[in-house]
């Protein structure tokens, strides 16, 4: 995904000169064809989060198409008050691109877990969240933030993500979901990296003969009510899937919606990490096998919610 949105704002800034890019002491090589063409709207913050956002804050005032990118477990927490104050009091237009999102950097330990991120941006006011799914959700994610800009969380993944979408998103709204395939009985409402795990298991339900649809909601803020109304409507049972914690993310934003519907017809169930710290160190796969996010958990924990087919 990372490669994705280097190539995506390198592309980008050629054609806009009010595009500057800040990091956060990562991605230098990630942007040398970015530093190539801009060479002037390029600037290494360094390991200070917080005067990265309050630079990208200022320059957004002042006319700039700002960019910050650094790992994502850095950026929002050491930084959340310059976020808070800086960014969103004065709703200012800035593209915080968050990688690594979720477990990525797990071989990092728990320092480096972005959990709790959702939950924390989606809380404030002006914030849109926005969770890519896959290298083309964030591509058309980076596109939809130029062509309407507002303070704006990107959050990705690192490296090697398998795609789902099969050609660009050229119809992609922010606040809008994308289903990638219809069913009666289950619904699999995805966000972010854990988009191409969930759809294997929409597979796998598939050949255990039970019906599914797949939807990608890669915007948890603004959050698409109308789609979950029919989804709650047409199906028996609504899954949420999110590689972030229980409380406060994408599930508990569906079951905040949810709560003020009077008579749903389906039951929910959301899925994502325990409240608790994983102590384990290993890489992504292991951890999400840990947390019960890998492809088997995933079936598992389903099957127990549905019951046989």
């Amino acid at each position: 995904m990372r490669n994705a949105f280097a190539d995506e704002i390198t592309q980008i800034a050629k054609s806009d000169p009010s595009v500057v890019l800040l990091s956060g002491d990562i991605g230098n090589r990630l942007f040398d064809k970015y530093k190539e063409s801009n060479p002037d709207r390029f600037v290494n913050c360094g390991v200070a989060e917080a005067n990265m956002i309050a630079m990208g804050s200022g320059l957004a005032m002042s006319g700039m198409k700002q960019v910050a990118y650094t790992i994502a477990s850095f950026l929002i927490y050491r930084a959340f008050e310059q976020i808070r104050v800086d960014l969103s009091y004065h709703d200012a237009a800035v593209l915080l691109v968050g990688v690594g999102g979720g477990l990525s950097y797990a071989s990092n330990g728990s320092t480096h877990h972005t959990l709790e991120d959702i939950a924390l941006m989606r809380s404030l006011p002006n914030m849109q969240v926005i969770c890519a799914g896959d290298p083309l959700e964030v591509r058309a994610a980076t596109k939809a933030f130029f062509k309407d800009p507002k303070p704006t969380y990107l959050r990705i993944g690192k490296k090697g993500e398998s795609p789902v979408h099969e050609k660009e998103l050229d119809d992609f709204e922010v606040g809008k979901s994308i289903c990638l395939k219809r069913g009666q009985s289950v619904a699999l409402l995805a966000t972010g990296n854990l988009l191409p795990n969930c759809s294997s298991v929409s597979d796998e339900l598939e050949e255990r003969g039970i019906s599914s649809s797949l939807y990608s909601f890669h915007t948890v803020k603004p959050l698409e009510k109308e789609c979950l109304e029919e989804i709650f409507e047409c199906h028996k049972y609504v899954i949420t899937v999110e590689e972030h914690g229980k409380l406060g993310g994408f599930g508990s934003a569906v079951a905040e919606w949810l709560a003020m519907q009077r008579k749903p017809k389906a039951k929910l169930l959301t899925l994502g990490t325990p409240d608790e710290f994983l102590l384990y160190t290993g890489n992504q796969e292991e951890a999400r096998k840990i947390c019960r996010l890998d492809k088997a958990g995933l079936l598992e924990q389903i099957m127990d919610f549905i019951g046989p087919a």
